[in-house]
């Protein structure tokens, strides 16, 4: 049995770091999108001040590891074999459920899902233990420490709550400060504003959370303890001089200095913080193999009061632990795709890249909120509405400048409010969710800067109500899984075990290891240029890729209606919708374009142009695509008569030309092979529309058979047409890249004819 647990072991370690991998990837939003939204400093700059603020916040974390150990069950109830099993089950479920919300580029709770899955799988075990002993399943609570674990959940839930309060007052206070023309308040009570904002991040993370350091010595924290007052007055006072001569004598951003500051802290405190929910549960289980170990008794007879006793993390094992962290955030693509998800969600730009669709609830909630204000502004005095709206109103778009998600105000609150809740939280020892207070204290900031409008509320607030949802749903699906994975090994022991940990090392090497090239990249999206060059290879990776993906699901839905499977068809609906949501997003980055000028001359306006109709081309065709898709399934599923004889053969050779004309000699989609064959292919479809004619009397075709039959036509003939259009835009773009900066500026281009 020695070698099993062994083996155990090792599978917990390989997992820490996989876990620290994915963790970070979805945990990277709440550190970097307040700097990334409000673009104070560049990519690169943002993300070493990120990567210092988690190597050090790592050797904070030594005092959150008993959670693990004792937090959320009691340990002396399990027997050695039963502890290892809860723990291996708590890993397997946290990678394969983190991974999946990855996946859909949603944020959730590290802690959340670290708790729950404790939970789960340690009711698991003790409801096994209760079963194979004869005793009452009402017993199981005496294995759980409720106390202290409805107090760890409670604190979550209730930092929802807090953390959007929170948020929403402290920015509309900082806005009527400041108001959205910030740089007069800025003069006179910038530097004021920046010594309570360092002073907060300075007590908050190295006087409260200094307790937990694994370095720190009892005679430093009694001095800090016996000092605080006397710190506190002096850094403030201190830092706002300083701050104040920075200001005047130099003109000076003090906001880079928060931002950045604000910055390191929250990444500070995410490493103290969570850092427990990664790597606590592996070195949890390695001390209660040493204790089992040198205790010489059997593995199920060996209970584990140990893990009642403190435990301190060597600083050498946080650091590693700390690294890890930071080589994924430099390089994970999934922590990329979660940033955007919450700066798109609390940016202050209408909605052309809103992420989230509509939803009821959303809706109701809107109007209400409508219907309030309306109510509000009937008892507010005139007077103090207009102040109250001048310090609200925002400032008009700069069309020779790229537009912000939000402001530097904003930035800085976000960062300050979400760093002081989460070091408070871990100076008391309380798994506090940092996704949960991040993500909430962004969202009350943007609700109270008027972010969320009229053309954006309804669609913010479903996204919102999507990923607090999700939230939920963690919590439920964490303990479920754990709670199965726990009880499949202990029914089916070490052979189940090794077939769980295979599954789910190699679910995960599938998915981040081999990431597509087509993951979403922030800091390439952040430095785009957009002139014609670039609108030229963008057009050029995708337009053949979106013909190719057409043609399959042309093919699939063929396929599905000529051999009647309506599964088939419903799959391929799918995958017509996916490529029609794929294009309209492309087609939106026309919108970013359009917001930027920079260097841009008439040549770069103009493949804009250009890039937009290409793409409102392609994205039509989607669109007729995703109709002709319905249309078969409601055909197949209406049980109507399936083409046969002659009729099918001609779907068949128009599925066959289609494939044939939009590849080259090489066998690559090509859009100018298309444009040269179209005209021949086009005459094919004339011929096919004329032989049905003649077919309608003779086969007895119906007329929904025959309307079904044309709409095929219909759509081959359009995608050839628009296709050709798109060649004939890329041609025009490479024209557009050839020509010199003379030549533009001699003659204005004409437009694309088409």
């Amino acid at each position: 049995m020695e070698q099993y647990y062994l083996v155990m072991l090792a599978f917990l370690g390989v997992v820490a770091i996989i876990d620290l991998f994915v963790g970070v990837s979805n945990d990277a939003v709440n550190f970097l999108q307040s700097a990334l939204g409000c673009r104070i400093a560049s990519f690169r700059t943002t993300m070493w001040v990120a990567t210092l603020g988690v190597i050090l916040g790592s050797t904070f974390s030594s005092g959150m590891m008993e959670i693990a150990r004792s937090g959320v069950f009691n340990p002396q109830m399990f027997s050695f074999a039963e502890i290892m099993v809860i723990f291996f089950a708590v890993m397997v479920a946290d990678i394969i459920l983190l991974d999946t919300f990855n996946s859909l580029g949603l944020p959730t709770s590290t802690t959340v899902s670290i708790v729950f899955e404790l939970l789960g799988s340690a009711i698991a075990a003790a409801c096994f233990k209760l079963v194979a002993d004869g005793a009452s399943l009402a017993e199981v609570a005496n294995y759980i420490n409720n106390s202290k674990a409805l107090q760890i959940i409670s604190g979550i839930l209730i930092s929802v709550v807090v953390a959007f309060v929170a948020g929403t007052v402290v920015q509309y206070v900082a806005r009527l400060i400041f108001s959205f023309k910030w740089e007069g308040a800025y003069r006179k009570v910038g530097a004021i504003y920046a010594g309570i904002a360092i002073t907060a991040i300075i007590y908050f993370l190295v006087m409260k959370g200094a307790k937990g350091a694994s370095f720190m010595r009892p005679e430093w924290i009694e001095w800090i303890d016996a000092n605080t007052q006397v710190i506190l007055i002096s850094l403030f006072v201190g830092l706002s001089v300083f701050f104040q001569i920075c200001i005047s004598f130099f003109k000076a951003n003090v906001f880079k200095v928060i931002i950045l500051a604000g910055t390191f802290s929250l990444a500070f405190a995410f490493a103290g913080n969570d850092l427990v929910n990664f790597v606590g549960v592996p070195l949890a289980a390695l001390d209660s193999w040493r204790e089992w170990k040198a205790s010489g008794v059997a593995d199920t007879a060996f209970t584990m009061e140990g893990l009642l006793k403190p435990s301190v993390a060597p600083t050498t094992f946080l650091l590693l632990s700390g690294l890890v962290m930071v080589l994924t955030l430099w390089f994970s693509k999934k922590a990329h795709h979660v940033i955007q998800t919450s700066i798109n969600l609390s940016s202050s730009q209408s909605g052309e890249q809103e992420q989230f669709g509509a939803s009821l609830p959303g809706r109701l909630i809107v109007r209400g909120s409508m219907t309030a204000g309306r109510i509000i502004n009937q008892i507010i005095p005139g007077a103090i509405k207009r102040g109250i709206d001048s310090r609200f109103e925002p400032l008009p778009v700069n069309p020779h400048e790229a537009p912000l998600p939000f402001d530097y105000v904003r930035a800085s609150i976000n960062l300050v409010v979400s760093a002081i809740l989460i070091a408070s939280a871990t100076s008391l020892k309380l798994p506090l969710s940092t996704t949960y207070v991040t993500f909430m204290v962004a969202m009350g900031s943007s609700f109270a800067d008027g972010a969320w409008d009229r053309e954006t509320a309804v669609y913010r607030i479903s996204g919102v109500l999507t990923v607090i949802s999700g939230w939920f749903v963690t919590a439920i699906c964490a303990s479920s899984l754990a709670a199965l994975v726990a009880c499949l090994v202990f029914w089916g022991g070490e052979i189940v075990a090794v077939i769980l940990g295979v599954l789910a090392i190699g679910l995960l090497v599938r998915s981040n290891l081999k990431a597509s090239a087509e993951d979403f990249s922030l800091s390439r999206r952040a430095s785009m240029a957009y002139d014609a060059p670039a609108i030229k290879g963008m057009i050029a990776e995708k337009a053949p890729e979106n013909l190719r993906r057409t043609v399959e699901v042309v093919h699939d839905v063929l396929d599905g209606l000529l051999n009647d499977r309506e599964r088939t068809l419903g799959s391929a609906k799918a995958k017509a919708t996916e490529l029609f949501d794929d294009v309209s997003s492309q087609r939106r980055i026309y919108y970013s374009m359009a917001m930027l000028s920079r260097t841009a001359g008439e040549r770069d306006y103009d493949a804009r142009y250009c890039y937009l109709r290409a793409f409102t081309s392609m994205r039509e065709v989607s669109r007729m695509l995703q109709n002709l898709a319905k249309l078969s399934r409601d055909h197949v599923a209406n049980r109507h008569r399936i083409y046969e004889g002659q009729l099918a053969e001609d779907l068949k050779s128009l599925l066959d030309m289609l494939e044939k004309i939009s590849v080259n000699a090489k066998g690559e989609t090509d859009l100018r092979a298309l444009a040269d064959r179209a005209p021949q292919a086009l005459a094919t479809i004339d011929r096919l529309h004329t032989d049905l004619l003649r077919s309608i009397p003779s086969e007895g075709i119906s007329v929904r058979g025959s309307e079904l039959y044309l709409s095929f036509l219909l759509f081959a003939r359009q995608m050839i047409s628009y296709y050709q259009i798109t060649s004939m835009i890329e041609e025009r773009v490479d024209e557009l890249c050839k020509q010199t900066p003379a030549a533009e500026a001699a003659t204005e281009l004409e437009p694309v004819k088409a």
